[in-house]
């Protein structure tokens, strides 16, 4: 049985491929910014990513939390550098983070797990 980090990468997968393949000129352009808005620059990958998971928060984006918590975690970002970040996104957003928090901590554990793969 697939855990939630499977299944969000498998439907991510299977979502951005279909879109993708629409060839619509926007969107491309849109996901080619974001995957160079988080290429080593002159702030690191770790950074961007803590960055990018503070704004996913506060945005309250839960796909976009996984997404960085996962590169986040690819990248050796520790769990309490995890919580750090996830401390100042719960202050900037508010008690309303808090539900986003509590699924990006679960998530989190998963990814600790080991149940991600390369």
């Amino acid at each position: 049985m697939p855990n939630q980090v499977e299944e969000f990468n498998a439907y991510r997968i299977k979502m951005n491929d279909k879109i993708l393949a629409e060839d619509n000129k926007v969107i491309k352009r849109i996901f080619n910014i974001d995957t160079n808005a988080f290429k080593k620059g002159h702030l690191d990958v770790k950074t961007k990513e803590l960055l990018g998971l503070v704004a996913s928060a506060v945005l309250r984006c839960d796909d976009c939390i996984k997404y960085h918590l996962e590169t986040a975690f690819k990248e050796g970002v520790t769990k309490e550098e995890v919580m750090e970040t996830l401390s100042i996104a719960t202050l900037v957003g508010g008690t309303i983070v808090i539900p986003h928090l509590r699924r990006a901590y679960e998530f989190w554990e998963e990814l600790e797990l080991g149940k991600i793969e390369d």
